[in-house]
């Protein structure tokens, strides 16, 4: 019976790991942000901003010159597409600046607006 302590000891540790994941997990969607996960600098606003703009153009005229080549209608599509990407890279740079990020739906949980009745407040 020499298996006895360290299985016990094996369910020990199970518990105690159990015990911290469960403390630790959060709902992502009602998590508080933590301040040291965090990138505030405008340092690394500025590089995110050029990565996501820089991104797009750049997957845009990757995903055109295969279309052309493959296609042989030489500039248009890496035209249009390098366009594309651009618009993209814009969109997701308005996105971070209005707060929207990339969370499921682009809206923010915390809407405290109410919806209309069709009924007039005012009068």
């Amino acid at each position: 019976m020499t298996d006895d302590p360290d299985r016990k000891a094996l369910n020990d540790l199970d518990t105690r790991l159990k015990k911290k994941v469960d403390a630790t997990v959060q709902d992502p969607l009602t998590a508080l942000p933590s301040t040291e996960d965090k990138n505030d600098g405008a340092l690394g606003l500025a590089f995110r901003v050029s990565i996501e703009l820089v991104s797009g153009v750049s997957i845009g005229f990757g995903i055109g010159w295969l279309l052309d080549g493959w296609l042989g209608t030489r500039p248009w599509f890496m035209l249009a597409f390098i366009m594309l990407g651009g618009v993209a890279g814009m969109l997701n740079v308005y996105r971070l600046a209005s707060g929207f990020g990339y969370a499921a739906g682009y809206a923010k949980s915390d809407d405290q607006t109410e919806p209309d009745d069709g009924k007039d407040k005012g009068t």
